[in-house]
């Protein structure tokens, strides 16, 4: 259930209506948008008389959401949501690009990854110091040291940090280190401990589409994090198992204008996942933008053949260049800014 509250409510209607709400032990999450000013009621409903808020003096209207997200959906807020990093928007008429290596590796490649990202228009970087892998075998990241290494790479050129949060012990770290958006990767996406911990933080949050996961446990998993107080969530596709073996995952680009329509949060593409292969990501890229999403997540190495993961799908710092020229004749045509 929402409140639409009345453009003339003074200060004080608003908080008696808050304490009336709270009365009935329920908790309210208010959204204030360029228009309207509405309150979200979270707990129990049943718990509240009929007719309890309607005559209050800062309500207009009393509204059920009918949908099982609440916060995240567009009833709740029908503006666009636009996330602010550091001064960078995302959602929007902007479209950002975030890229960078899939893994962190040494301090030397951090540094040309980041001078190659700057260089190529990009303005927020990504990389991994902790990786999920399927083979217990494999390289999982270079860890907390790796962080260090991202950090002080992506400073020397201004550029944000994107890096994937697998365990709740990390948090402290991460917020030590100043991660300035926090991945929960497709693996966790319904690992709700972790989503009630990174919902109590006020850093923003990508949350990435499970293999299997349908649209409306994806929505219901970013409810698990505004729930808890973090509504500054973006959504990331990321392609979804099928019965198709001829390339990695398939990229879901229909879900781009479907998210649009359920929910106010921005919604960005990782390509490099959905595709598997180099030669993919670009067509993969300008089919997102074209479709409406809110920004890319790319993989690119300063060396992709000696990358110690997932080198097949990385870009060269020339073809993320060339990628980005391309995006931006794309964004233009849409009436959208790269």
């Amino acid at each position: 259930m929402i409140v639409i509250v009345k453009p003339q409510a003074t200060a004080e209607q608003m908080e008696h209506l808050l304490e009336r709400i709270r009365q009935f032990g329920l908790q309210p999450m208010v959204s204030t948008g360029s228009e309207r000013t509405v309150v979200g009621l979270l707990g129990d409903e049943r718990l509240l008389p009929e007719g309890a808020l309607e005559s209050l003096p800062a309500v207009e209207q009393v509204m059920p959401i009918l949908k099982p997200y609440k916060l995240v959906s567009r009833e709740f807020k029908s503006t666009d949501t636009v996330i602010d990093v550091r001064g960078i928007p995302i959602g929007g008429k902007q479209i950002q690009v975030i890229a960078g290596p899939c893994s962190v590796e040494t301090p030397e490649q951090m540094r040309s990854s980041a001078e190659a990202v700057k260089a190529a228009g990009c303005r927020l970087m990504r990389g991994g110091a902790f990786k999920p892998r399927t083979s217990p075998y494999t390289f999982q990241g270079v860890g907390d040291e790796g962080l260090d290494y991202f950090r002080t790479a992506a400073d020397a050129v201004g550029l944000p940090i994107v890096t994937e949060l697998m365990d709740v012990r990390k948090i402290d770290l991460f917020l030590e280190k100043g991660v300035d958006i926090i991945q929960i990767g497709t693996r966790n996406m319904q690992n709700f401990d972790l989503l009630k911990e990174v919902g109590r933080l006020d850093v923003p949050i990508i949350l990435k589409r499970g293999l299997s996961a349908t649209i409306k446990e994806w929505l219901m998993a970013a409810e698990y994090v505004a729930a808890h107080g973090n509504h500054r969530i973006i959504f990331a596709e990321r392609g979804i198992r099928t019965f198709e073996t001829a390339y990695r995952n398939v990229l879901d680009v229909t879900a781009i204008p479907v998210l649009k329509r359920e929910t106010h949060l921005p919604v960005i593409v990782d390509p490099s996942h959905a595709g598997g292969k180099a030669w993919l990501v670009p067509q993969l890229s300008k089919a997102a933008i074209a479709a409406g999403a809110d920004g890319l997540l790319v993989e690119s190495h300063p060396c992709p053949e000696e990358a110690w993961c997932d080198a097949d799908q990385a870009l060269s710092p020339q073809q993320l260049m060339t990628l980005m020229g391309d995006l931006r004749k794309i964004a233009e045509a849409i009436g959208r800014e790269l």
